[in-house]
This record gives structure tokens, C-alpha cells and sequence, in this order.
């Protein structure tokens, strides 16, 4: 067997050299040779470049037909980090502050474990393992380039797991869920025009800022009075700008937000009613208003057997439970869910009462769970892959 325990602390000191040097999404440049090298130096055939900077390494053994591919992402965030760590940022306004380093850790250690182990036993699996390391998976479709660039056609796979640090859940407990686990992701930017103007005679002017407060208060009755009660779903405003001098009136005033939904019906009547509302606004205030409606990521839907199967594996490699309700927040890897049945994975680090969230300054992803991460993604392998009778 392979020895785990000294995989760690070189494992250790990788996440924190990618920590130290992160990168946003497709400029994953250094990262991805970091791993590519590291993927070559334990033996799998790397393929690198794919969908921008992803890559891909190979396992394969015995002659079994049966392919899982095991995702990571590798891309950083637009954030300034504030941890004070020693391995802290060195790139002003980028930062690992959603565990991306963490989990290209754990997915590399069980490339390297993996292959260890088939070098002293080729009979432990029969098929190949994809071990997917996915650039931009921050609001920029990273999983959709891969695929576009032909990632299932090159590495095929049956089923396809990707596994998240989740810092609500205690550290090493491991859920996941049949259905929905993450939310589909829209965006929306209005655009009001009017008629500005000096502000002590607001009589010869169409307010667009009193128009776009007016609409903020609308959207915001689109769950309370247009989505059914059993229905998940947010919609945040979450920029207004406008304006420039106190004295005057401004031209024109932007409204911008979010919608998070799971069910294809509720996305679609949240932007119809959106539309309607925009409608009566133009009327009622006398100004036009442009909509940008972006459907970015649709919701990560888990495949029923595969998030079953993730369970039962988790259960031997440390605590499982079946995650009660989705989160709102999305995720790329919905793309591949599309394309192939697999499951999307939360992996507790949760140290303390009230540990730093995902996307905060302060977050820091936790060391103590990387082996856990690695032996699960070591476990889904092999239980996929397991020789048949």
C-alpha cells in the first residue's frame, strides 16, 4: 500500500507555494506547469493547454472499459487576502480565499498515491482514471471551455466527481446529495435613461434615480409574491449607481444583482416578472430601461446513483451524511453534470465556531483535511475501477 502519511507534508508545502502565487481564471499559467510536472514526475501521461490552461493527467490499468474523471479548479480570486500568513499572496488583488489550492492538493496527492500503488500492484483497478484540473471556475465557465475543447471526446469518462471545501461543515465530515446541490447562477445590469437635469427644478426631468429606487423595492417583491413558497430561490440587487453632483439630476442610473435558482420553471418566471417590472417602470417614471440577463452557470445537479455511491464511499474513508438542502451558491462543474452523470462533493474544514466563509479576506484553507480529501478521491477511483469477477 501506498504510504499516505509521506505524501502529506510535501503536499503541504505545494498548496502553499500555489497559495503564495495564485492566478485568476485562464492566466492559470504557472499553476497549471506546477502541476503538470508534479503529474509527469509520479508517471501519468499529462495532457496540458486544455480549455486555456487546463489540464489532464492519465492513469490507466488493466484493460477494463470503465473511465471516472476527478476534477479540480484551479483559479484564484479578485480579492486582497488579509490572513497574515507566511505563505500569504504575493499578487495584490488575487488570493486562493475559496480553497482552490487546497483542492488541486488533494486531487494531485491521490494522482500520486494512485500511481504509486499501481506500480507495486496493477491488479488494484481496471480502467482509467481522468484526473481533470479545471482552469476558471469563478464566474468564467472554465468547465464549459474544457468541454467545448473537447475534454469528453479526448478523456472519456463514465462518471465524473469534483470535490469542495466547505467551511459550515466540521472539519473531514463529507456530504453530498442526490438532485440539486448548488444553484444556477444569473446575473442582471438595467440600464435607465432619462432626461437629466438641474435639481431644483425636477419638474423638467425624467429621474432615472428615482426611478431605479423604485425598482429596487419591485424586485425585491419577486419571491415574496411571484415564486411559490416551497420554491428556492434569491434575488440580491446588489449595485446601484447614478449621479455625480448634488445639484443634479442624472441621465441615466444602473441597477445590478444576482438570481439564484434550482428548478429551470421558478429561473424562468423570476426573469419574465424581472421584465415585466422594467415594463411598468419605463410607463410609470418616463424613462427607457435596457436588460442584460445573463444565465451563467445552471444549477449543479447531482446524479442520483452517483451521489448515492459518493456516500457510500465516503463512509469508509471518514464521516458521511447527506447534505440536507442545496446551497445558493454555484458552480461550474454544473457543465460537466450536463455532459456526464457524477456528483458534486463538500468536504467539511470548519475549525472553530465561526470559521472565515468561502470569498473572504481572512479564509485560509485547512491542511488538516487534505489527507481526507486525497484518500476519498482514492477511494472514488477504486471503487469505480474495482476489477470485476
Amino acid at each position: 500500500m501506498t504510504d499516505i502519511a509521506a505524501l502529506l507534508a510535501p503536499l503541504v508545502a505545494l498548496r502553499h507555494d500555489i497559495h503564495a502565487h495564485p492566478e485568476l481564471g485562464f492566466a492559470e499559467h504557472r499553476t497549471a506547469r506546477v502541476i503538470a510536472d508534479a503529474l509527469r514526475a509520479a508517471g501519468l501521461e499529462v495532457h496540458e493547454g486544455i480549455g486555456g490552461t487546463g489540464v489532464v493527467g492519465v492513469l490507466r490499468a488493466g484493460n477494463g472499459p470503465r473511465k471516472i474523471g476527478l476534477r479540480a479548479d484551479m483559479d484564484a480570486l479578485p480579492i486582497d487576502e488579509k490572513t497574515g500568513l507566511p505563505y500569504a499572496s504575493r499578487h495584490e488583488g488575487c488570493f486562493h480565499g475559496c480553497g482552490h489550492d487546497g483542492h488541486m492538493a488533494m486531487l494531485l496527492g491521490a494522482a500520486q498515491a494512485l500511481a504509486a500503488s499501481l506500480a507495486a500492484d496493477p491488479s488494484g483497478i481496471d480502467g482509467t482514471v481522468h484526473f481533470i484540473f479545471q482552469p476558471a471556475e469563478e464566474g468564467q465557465g472554465g468547465a464549459r471551455a474544457m468541454i467545448e475543447d473537447g475534454l469528453f471526446e479526448r478523456f472519456p469518462c463514465d462518471r465524473v466527481y469534483a470535490l469542495h471545501n466547505w467551511p459550515a461543515l466540521p472539519a473531514g465530515t463529507i456530504a453530498t446529495r442526490a438532485g440539486a446541490i448548488m444553484g444556477a447562477a444569473d446575473k442582471f445590469h438595467i440600464t435607465l435613461r432619462g432626461r437629466g437635469g438641474h435639481a431644483a427644478v425636477p419638474h423638467d426631468t425624467n429621474d432615472t434615480l428615482l426611478a431605479a429606487a423604485s425598482l429596487v423595492q419591485q424586485l425585491n417583491t419577486i419571491i415574496a409574491r411571484n415564486t411559490p413558497a416551497s420554491a428556492n430561490a434569491v434575488l440580491s440587487v446588489t449595485q446601484i449607481h447614478g449621479g455625480h453632483a448634488h445639484n443634479v439630476i442624472p441621465g441615466e442610473a444602473m441597477v445590478a444583482g444576482t438570481v439564484r435558482t434550482f428548478d429551470p420553471v421558478v429561473q424562468d418566471r423570476i426573469e419574465q416578472r424581472m421584465r415585466q417590472i422594467i415594463a411598468g417602470i419605463e410607463a410609470g417614471f418616463e424613462v427607457s430601461a435596457q436588460l442584460d440577463y445573463d444565465r451563467y452557470y445552471p444549477a449543479t445537479i447531482n446524479d442520483a446513483d452517483a451521489a448515492e455511491d459518493a456516500l457510500i464511499v465516503a463512509a469508509t474513508v471518514g464521516t458521511a451524511q447527506r447534505a440536507p438542502e442545496p446551497a445558493a451558491t454555484s458552480e461550474d462543474f454544473s457543465f460537466m453534470l450536463q455532459a456526464r452523470p457524477g456528483a458534486y462533493i463538500w468536504l467539511g474544514q470548519g475549525v472553530g465556531e465561526n470559521p472565515p466563509p468561502l470569498h473572504n479576506p481572512h479564509y485560509d484553507f485547512n491542511d488538516a483535511v487534505l489527507e481526507t480529501g486525497l484518500r476519498l478521491h482514492l477511494a472514488l477511483a477504486r471503487h469505480w475501477l474495482a476489477p470485476q469477477e
